[in-house]
């Protein structure tokens, strides 16, 4: 068990040597550094737009050069440069997708219906007592599906979950505007704004939400408790 020079329990543990419920939700997804780089390539199609003054196959090219930038660094620190890859693919996707309609705004078409189906997604486990937001943090800190029978664990993941799902409706709406009124520089430009800085928010908040909504009596996520039997 970690202890101070007093023998107390060190700040951020319980007296049983598990970091207490107050830890934090942005630490335990990785939230800061998956969100930056994620930020990267829509900052380099935004770049490669503007300087461009338009030409869509040089905005995917500085997109698909950033990404293998974090794909790079991503390898260096030995980590798995799976959401890179996929973002790579989808950017790929979109470009053929924008070349095969003419239109340029339909590069962003992707982004709009996979924020619209993850929307959805989660909205779906919130209502089928599955939040997706516990089955992520379950799996992380081994808990796996156990906060399922812990009737105060579900309710907070469900009213946390519903963050995520403001998040991607937030996404849709704003992009679903820009895209029938086919402004592709304010897609580009809000596509890179609603990154970083709207994940970074949205993890925040539903951490708050999540632990504001566990009781001081609860020994917190990472000891889940059986509903008593009726």
């Amino acid at each position: 068990m970690p202890l101070s020079d007093s023998s107390r329990p060190v700040a951020g543990f319980d007296e049983d040597g598990d970091p207490t419920r107050e830890e934090s939700l942005a630490r335990l997804l990785g939230g800061s550094k998956a969100a930056l780089e994620g930020s990267v390539p829509p900052l380099a199609f935004l770049v490669g737009w503007l300087v461009t003054s338009g030409d869509l196959a040089a905005a995917v090219l500085w997109s698909l050069l950033a990404s293998a930038s974090t794909l790079v660094y991503a390898l260096v620190e030995r980590r798995r440069p799976k959401a890179v890859l996929i973002g790579m693919l989808m950017t790929v996707v979109a470009a053929m997708i924008a070349s095969y309609s003419g239109e340029a705004r339909n590069f962003f078409l992707i982004q709009l219906l996979s924020n619209a189906a993850s929307a959805l997604a989660w909205m779906v486990s919130i209502a089928l007592g599955w939040p997706l937001l516990g089955v992520i943090v379950g799996g992380l800190i081994g808990t796996r599906t156990r906060w399922r029978r812990d009737p105060v664990l579900l309710r907070a993941y469900r009213l946390a979950s519903w963050i995520w799902v403001l998040q991607y409706v937030v996404r849709v709406a704003v992009f679903g505007v820009l895209w029938w009124l086919d402004e592709t520089t304010w897609l580009a430009i809000m596509r890179a704004a609603l990154t970083y800085p709207l994940i970074i928010v949205c993890i925040a908040v539903s951490g708050w939400v999540l632990f504001a909504s566990i009781p001081a009596s609860h020994p917190g996520i990472r000891k889940p408790r059986a509903a008593l039997p009726d």
